[in-house]
Formats: structure tokens, sequence, C-alpha cells
């Protein structure tokens, strides 16, 4: 699916702005960059559960290890 948007992207990019060189590369450029920002969005929804682990022990550690008063 991710592979189908980046290539309608692109030739929305391309029909968009005109078949040429220059606008050739724009919609390059355009396609790279929306799949770099649907790349880290999936690879942050990967890794949510791993992240929200770690803020818990955070939590805990912070919580658990406050320095006594005297």
């Amino acid at each position: 699916m991710f592979e189908l948007l980046c290539i309608l992207v692109f030739i929305g990019m391309l029909m968009f702005t005109g078949v040429t060189m220059v606008t050739f590369f724009i919609a390059l450029a355009a396609a790279l960059v929306f799949a770099f920002i649907v790349s880290m969005v999936g690879a942050v929804i990967k890794l949510l559960p791993w992240i929200i682990v770690a803020l818990i022990g955070l939590y805990i550690y912070k919580h658990y290890n406050k320095p006594s008063s005297y």
C-alpha cells in the first residue's frame, strides 16, 4: 500500500506540473519527501509499544529513586 501511495504521489506531481526534466526532478524530490515522512510515521507506530515501556520504566525509576531529605 505504501508503494502504491508513493507512485500515486509521483504521478500526481508530474500531472500537476507537466512532464519536463526539471519537473521530473521536482516530482521525484516530492515523492522522496513523502516517502520519508510516511516511513518515519510507520517506524514510530511500529516502535510505539517499546517507547511506552521505556517511558513507564523511566517513570518508575524516577518515582522510586528520589533523593532522601534528612
